[in-house]
């Protein structure tokens, strides 16, 4: 028996760059279907930035309809300011997905890079050059775009474990 493919929306969170990436998951084959950045002017005020940011995501949304969407979690720098500012997006990042009823997983940076690249403290080329491996018909994207694509095809690994955890903790 056959099962359908699953589409997962991986995302990388940035209030200047929003990266996206769309996947489907059929068992163990990923198949690549599109990525790109959401780019807010930066010359707005924060909140028209996050409207913005807002606007762009739910457009990808509807334009590529995933089952499931996955966000990376904050990294949480030296500057708390920017921390903050990033940890906004990225809650319009989950708010997106989560308004047109679609389950969000959230996974730790280091996870990610462990499951695409097989070390947790992987670089961006290092990431970039595994997903031109792993899914070749993405050609050449932006760092933002691979990050993205690399929570997405995380989150294909671990979406089992991921939905019954949310079950156990509802």
């Amino acid at each position: 028996m056959v099962s359908s493919p699953i589409r997962i929306l991986g995302l990388d969170p940035g209030l200047r760059r929003t990266g996206w990436g769309v996947i489907d998951c059929s068992g163990n084959r990923l198949t690549y279907v599109a990525c790109g950045q959401v780019c807010p002017d930066e010359t707005l005020s924060l909140g028209e930035r996050l409207a913005k940011l807002h606007e762009g995501l739910t457009e990808i949304l509807k334009a590529y309809a995933p089952d499931e969407a996955a966000v990376e979690e904050t990294f949480v720098n030296q500057n708390p300011l920017s921390t903050l500012k990033l940890g906004q997006a990225r809650g319009i990042a989950m708010l997106a997905p989560a308004q047109a009823g679609i389950m969000v997983a959230e996974y730790k940076p280091n996870l990610v890079k462990k499951t695409v690249v097989g070390t947790g403290h992987a670089g961006k080329e290092q990431i970039g050059m595994m997903i031109g491996v792993l899914l070749p018909k993405a050609g050449t994207i932006g760092a933002d775009a691979a990050d993205a694509l690399a929570v997405a095809i995380t989150h294909a690994h671990h979406r089992v474990s991921a939905a019954l955890k949310k079950a156990v903790m509802a």
